[in-house]
């Protein structure tokens, strides 16, 4: 497994949403949820539509068991998402037991190497450097997070790391990086 980096650029975030949305509702779903939520791709993959349809609409929050399995953790579906999920399942046929990203083939979830050729190909195509693949998506979230004023806590508990510095170097922030920090109470 290569080491991958965070997808800083918004442009470059928004050229492969062009893209993914010319070439498969799915893969673009795929890129949207992990790089706004941090699922991990094993979790993504698994997910079945009633996951996130209550029968009426979209969810707003998905719940997973956490990696011990005895808790479940709630994920914020945001706008972005819940978007792309309501084109998806409105121009593909599921039924509420199947995998949300299922399989042109059979009724499996796509694989990872799949996911992987996806995301990976479509960065090339608009230019990224470097190895980029689903892991990518996850460390894309935390980044825009980080940089968003989320605080670094929060995405240690989401991440599961035991200290600041191992979610900052995770997500390719650079500590001795300075930056203005805007607290506009605006009362």
């Amino acid at each position: 497994m290569h080491y991958v980096d965070p997808i800083k650029d918004i442009e470059s975030i928004n050229a492969i949403k062009d893209i993914l949305r010319k070439q498969s509702q799915r893969d673009l779903l795929l890129f949207v949820f992990g790089i706004n939520t941090g699922i991990r791709v094993s979790d993504l993959l698994s997910l079945k539509v009633d996951n996130i349809w209550d029968g009426t609409g979209v969810k707003e929050f998905l719940y997973l068991n956490d990696m011990s399995g005895d808790e479940k953790r709630g994920y914020y579906l945001n706008h972005r998402v819940q978007f792309e999920l309501k084109n998806y399942l409105n121009v593909i046929n599921l039924k509420k037991d199947d995998y949300l990203f299922k399989s042109r083939k059979n009724d499996q979830p796509i694989t990872r190497q799949q996911a992987y050729r996806i995301i990976n190909k479509v960065a090339k195509e608009v230019g990224i450097p470097g190895n980029v693949g689903m892991h990518t998506l996850r460390k894309t979230f935390g980044y825009h997070a980080y940089r968003k004023g989320i605080a670094i806590s929060i995405l240690m508990e989401i991440y599961n790391h035991h200290s600041p510095s191992e979610t900052l170097r995770y997500i390719g922030i650079d500590k001795s990086e300075k930056r203005l920090i805007k607290v506009d109470v605006n009362l």
